[in-house]
């Protein structure tokens, strides 16, 4: 059982830059490939990013690629993501979830998730 606890969202001008973290309680954070998502109201729930257990391998979405940095630290049991040059179309409540196994892109995949974080992009 894991449990995860997002932070660091907020209000940021267009070109801004915020760092989310995901706060991983429970046994053996190590094993789990974690990733981000994001929702925005009245849409689905979309992939943002992933990152192996390890830390080795990181996938984008296309539309963050480039600007966003997915990282993790299995030392403090915490998963960041970096959002430099944000944009408008950024705005959504940024989710963190947690699996064991190999990284993917389906939410439907993941077995946990943190209760969200609102990040707001003003123009």
């Amino acid at each position: 059982q894991v449990q995860l606890v997002e932070s660091g969202g907020g209000l940021v001008q267009s070109g801004g830059s915020l760092r989310l973290s995901c706060a991983a309680s429970g046994r053996n954070f190590s094993n789990y490939a974690m990733a981000w998502f994001r929702q925005a109201p009245g849409q689905e729930r979309n992939f943002v990013a992933t990152i192996t257990w390890s830390g080795g391998s990181t996938y984008y979405a296309a539309s963050v690629k480039g600007r966003f940095t997915i990282s993790r630290d299995n030392t403090k049991n915490t998963a960041y993501l970096q959002m430099n040059s944000l944009k408008p179309e950024d705005t959504a409540v940024y989710y963190c979830a947690a699996r064991l196994g190999s990284s993917v892109t389906s939410p439907a995949i993941y077995d946990y998730w943190g209760q969200g974080t609102q990040v707001t992009v003003s123009s």
